[in-house]
């Protein structure tokens, strides 16, 4: 089922595919994923010795430094309570929400090339769930974690970013309304704090998604009616990274669909750096936002859906 590639930057150059890279790795017998798109790098662990912190997040080890610029050491095996190796071989360093972390893990094994359709998303196994994804290779199945989640714990900062927003006057939440905003997202911890701080920010009808095919289904019953489709949809916002149709190949079809071709769209991911900025330009986003910036994407929405809709 999986294509697996050497090339790590490839999939980047692709522009509307649905296609992704993982890096795969296991703790204990379990095989894991992380999207390409979120590793710097892979580097031995041995190599670089970890300094303990005082009241540390539970999950965090200490801090490591690399090339000179300290960061956090996520113990993934205490975060997942999972039992692994006692002596885990490799860190990968990340880079999500604009936040530099390294994940402690058993071993990272190869690269694979898959599509999101051929990922399903997770089944409702508890709250504490950290798989967003399952992917059925065929002699054995990859959970794609949900890093964000994980950051977000360790990170207060990023919850208070992603739940603050600034006061509005009551003639402007009535004006916010009156706008029809789509969601697509595929985190359920990310997608319910979303939704409440639209809410909370006046924007009081958001039809929420699980995932980019959820999100573009909806939007083809809308273009059905017989009514104009501003009146339906004022505006999408969409992670990147999701199950079954990822951020780029939902905006490559919206910007197709002779009814839907002018509707604004949002980028709101992790993955937001200039080479992903690059590839949405070309897609047609009208602006892309790196989370958890919220007051940035509630500005922005109140720009396109109020005033200027051109790309930004």
């Amino acid at each position: 089922m999986a294509e697996t590639s050497g090339d790590k930057k490839g999939i980047l150059l692709e522009t509307g595919t649905n296609e992704f890279e993982i890096v795969e790795f296991n703790i204990g017998e379990v095989n894991y994923g992380i999207n390409v798109a979120k590793v710097r790098e892979v580097i031995t662990s041995a190599d670089f010795p970890v300094t303990s912190m005082p009241q540390a997040h539970p999950y965090i080890d200490g801090l490591f430094t690399l090339r000179g610029r300290s960061m956090p050491l996520v113990n993934l095996q205490r975060c997942l309570n999972v039992q692994g190796s006692e002596h885990p071989r490799n860190i990968i360093v990340t880079e999500i929400n604009n936040y530099s972390i390294g994940f402690l893990v058993d071993n990272v094994s190869r690269i694979h090339r898959i599509s999101w359709k051929e990922m399903e998303p997770s089944p409702e196994v508890g709250d504490q769930s950290r798989v967003v994804g399952i992917i059925k290779m065929e002699d054995k199945i990859v959970l794609l974690l949900d890093f964000e989640t994980v950051i977000a714990e360790i990170n207060p900062e990023i919850n208070a970013k992603l739940t603050t927003v600034e006061d509005a006057e009551q003639e402007i939440k009535d004006r916010r309304g009156k706008a029809h905003i789509v969601v697509a997202e595929d985190s359920p911890m990310l997608r319910e704090l979303l939704v409440t701080t639209l809410h909370d920010a006046g924007y009081t009808f958001v039809k929420a998604n699980g995932n980019g095919q959820e999100a573009w289904d909806y939007l083809i019953e809308l273009t059905k009616k017989d009514r104009p489709i501003e009146q339906l949809v004022s505006l999408l916002v969409t992670d990147i990274e999701m199950p079954q149709m990822d951020g780029h190949r939902l905006l490559k079809l919206v910007r197709e669909n002779e009814r839907l071709s002018d509707v604004p769209v949002i980028l709101f991911s992790s993955l937001i750096n200039e080479e992903m900025k690059i590839k949405g330009e070309s897609l047609g986003a009208n602006a892309q936002v790196s989370k958890p910036e919220i007051n940035q994407l509630i500005h922005l929405i109140d720009g396109l859906v109020f005033g200027d809709k051109s790309k930004k």
